[in-house]
């Protein structure tokens, strides 16, 4: 095994792909690959919370670092095997096919035009770094960005580097996360290894509702020659991992008792003794490396007295315009046992105290009530200020969901620990990668790494 590439070499002797995460936030894909038998060696973030915990979970210096200022070599790395992350899709936008190209053969390209610098820089480490394989994440808009299939563009950017690219528009609730989320994932091989890109089969089935499949047609219409279609499994399969088998077994937070003011995880919220577990739960809780024994920290949730009573009384599934329609309702009813007057003072007070003051005709999805026998939809980074878009299924508890309830919705196992306040936990988790989706792709990677490892072809010739 002398002759093998040092990367391969590892491998064939059984020990562990080596990672570094780039654009790494809390670390989603970092956890997936952990959990798929990789080593996380390094990892860059430039969000200084999201740098301490992905430090914390994963035992590396908590330096916040600016990757387009950051060299490989500051990060004193052994060697490299794979590179992941997902750079910012406003990067990509900005960056031309001719851009893409050049830095194939200049590798200070990227500080020629710094609008693409993000993601130009992700191309000099690969190419400073020269990864057996890398993986890209994105959202599905980077496939039709004014007119122009940008993840393409990659591929072919990669093309000159050396790699064959393959990517594809996967929806997390075929992979056991209890949220439907469609990405475009980008898999990426050094063409020396001569292996191809698979991507994971499915292993949940659903149908997904109108709008998510009204999107991923528009997506779909711009695919280009290194799209390959995600595995979408059948009836057979299991159907998806539900609201209430993600977060069910979490104790009851009733809405009005929650007073304003930082959220901070000092308190300790005990498993409810009585909840039914789903193996999704139990997954959470006893997931190596980060298991939690008798409860959680972090189930902390915003104080909206003005919206309880609303909560309570929308339909599971109810969407803003329902919401608001509601809230006149009640509001009406409040007057009435007042026995206050339509059209006068007191009574557009209590309106306004009681009813929110949004447009129902614009963002109409901005509030939604989960269903608990459906997975919920994405979770956005916006849940840092505003929480929505997610709220409780329970009727009785009248609240949105906590931090360790969208952790859980994500993918966190309960033993994740983030840093900060409960705004800067919502946002790390909703700019993560669902761990559980990170480790399909990462165990189909595996997979193929450890095909070329065993290649006798590269053992004889690792130059092949």
């Amino acid at each position: 095994m002398t002759s093998l590439d040092p990367a391969l070499a590892r491998l064939a002797r059984g020990e562990p792909p080596r990672v570094v995460d780039l654009f790494a936030g809390a670390g989603g894909i970092s956890l997936g690959f952990q959990r798929a038998g990789f080593r996380i060696d390094g990892a860059v973030e430039i969000d200084a919370l999201a740098a301490r915990t992905h430090a914390r979970n994963f035992g590396h210096a908590a330096v916040a670092r600016d990757i387009s200022r950051t060299e490989p070599e500051d990060l004193g790395l052994a060697g490299v095997d794979v590179i992941v992350g997902g750079p910012p899709c406003q990067a990509y936008a900005r960056v031309g096919r001719a851009k893409l190209r050049e830095v194939a053969d200049h590798p200070a390209a990227y500080q020629v035009d710094p609008r693409g610098n993000l993601y130009l820089r992700y191309l000099a480490w690969v190419k400073a770094l020269r990864p057996l394989a890398l993986l890209v994440e994105n959202v599905p808009d980077i496939m039709h960005y004014g007119g122009r299939n940008i993840v393409e563009e990659m591929a072919e950017a990669l093309d000159v580097l050396g790699y064959d690219a393959r990517y594809s528009l996967i929806n997390s609730a075929f992979h056991g996360c209890p949220q439907m989320r469609d990405r475009v994932f980008m898999i990426a091989y050094r063409r020396d290894l001569g292996v191809s890109v698979r991507f994971p089969a499915a292993s949940r089935f659903m149908m997904l509702p109108k709008g998510y499949a009204g999107t991923r047609s528009v997506a779909l219409k711009h695919i280009g020659p290194c799209f390959v279609p995600a595995d979408l499994g059948g009836p057979h399969l299991p159907g998806p991992v539900t609201a209430r088998e993600a977060i069910g077994d979490l104790p009851a937070i009733a809405g009005e008792s929650v007073r304003r003011g930082a959220r901070r995880f000092s308190e300790f919220s005990a498993y409810a003794a009585d909840a039914e577990h789903s193996g999704y739960t139990r997954l959470m809780r006893a997931w190596p490396g980060f298991e939690a024994n008798s409860g959680v920290f972090d189930h902390a949730i915003r104080a909206l007295p003005r919206d309880v009573p609303i909560f309570r009384a929308m339909r599971q599934g109810a969407e803003y315009p329902e919401a608001h329609e509601t809230a006149c309702r009640l509001a009406a009813e409040a007057a009435a046992r007042q026995g206050i007057d339509a059209e006068t003072d007191a009574y557009r007070a209590l309106f306004a105290r009681m009813v929110p003051p949004y447009d129902v005709g614009k963002f109409p999805n901005r509030w939604w009530k989960l269903e608990p026998d459906q997975p919920v939809r994405t979770l956005m980074a916006h849940i840092g200020k505003d929480a929505y878009t997610h709220i409780h299924y329970d009727s009785a508890q009248g609240r949105t969901i906590s931090v360790r309830e969208a952790a859980r919705l994500q993918g966190f196992p309960d033993g994740f620990v983030f840093e900060g306040t409960m705004n800067p936990a919502f946002k790390q988790i909703g700019n993560a990668v669902p761990p559980l989706m990170a480790a399909a792709i990462a165990s189909a990677m595996m997979a193929t790494l450890r095909e070329a490892a065993a290649n006798p072809r590269l053992a004889a010739n690792p130059a092949a």
